[in-house]
């Protein structure tokens, strides 16, 4: 198995200052060095009724399986981990080994 990709699909709840979570994601993988890569995007175009009230979608890179269990039980995933959970409405998680199929030219 190669890399594995943690993907979080997220609403937030209303009161929630999405870009000060999304700060807090953006410093927390900076500090784990399991992490490959992390990208973050906010829906521009879905029609409501196809995104389900989801905003938001992160996505992380891990070399493989062993690096993504690792970050899972890092004090400070878990510690971030509490305050992100406090801040979302509605959540859906992926946990998938990457198929690549087009690489980028």
């Amino acid at each position: 198995m190669g890399e594995v990709k943690h993907l979080v699909v997220a609403k937030f709840k209303e009161d929630v200052v999405a870009e000060e979570i999304i700060k807090g994601m953006e410093n927390l993988v900076s500090e784990i060095d399991y992490v490959l890569s992390f990208e973050w995007g906010e829906d521009v175009q879905s029609q409501e009724i196809l995104r389900q009230g989801f905003t938001h979608a992160f996505l992380m890179t891990f070399r493989n399986k062993e690096d993504f269990t690792s970050f899972l039980g890092h004090p400070k995933h878990q510690e971030f981990s509490a305050s992100f959970s406090a801040a979302i409405d509605k959540i859906l998680l992926l946990d998938f080994p990457a198929v690549l199929v087009k690489p980028k030219t």
